[in-house]
């Protein structure tokens, strides 16, 4: 199994990418578009980030990725967001702040 140490840098995109998106998911009354562009300006810079050039891009180093945002004292969780049938639903750790 590969063994990944991603520099802080990296780290603290990818928790700004979840912090953004769970703001996104919990239905902000406006700003939705400036938060979708935050989601893609972050996207590339997490894609773009020079680690991936000397590690190469893998499906088990983005999950590690995330994994490692939502580990430690500053770590975060994404929220999840359901459909019902009828309504969204926004669950998880920040839904309720």
């Amino acid at each position: 199994m590969a063994s990944f140490r991603f520099p802080d840098d990296l780290i603290a995109l990818r928790r700004r990418q979840i912090r953004v998106y769970n703001r996104l998911a919990l239905r902000p009354d406006g700003g939705a578009a400036e938060l979708r562009r935050e989601l893609i300006r972050l996207s590339c810079l997490i894609s773009a980030h020079p680690y991936w050039a000397g590690r190469g891009w893998s499906l088990a180093g983005r999950v590690e990725l995330v994994r490692a945002a939502r580990s430690g004292p500053d770590g975060v969780r994404e929220v999840v967001v359901r459909w019902t049938g009828e309504e969204f639903v926004v669950t998880g750790p920040e839904a309720g702040r």
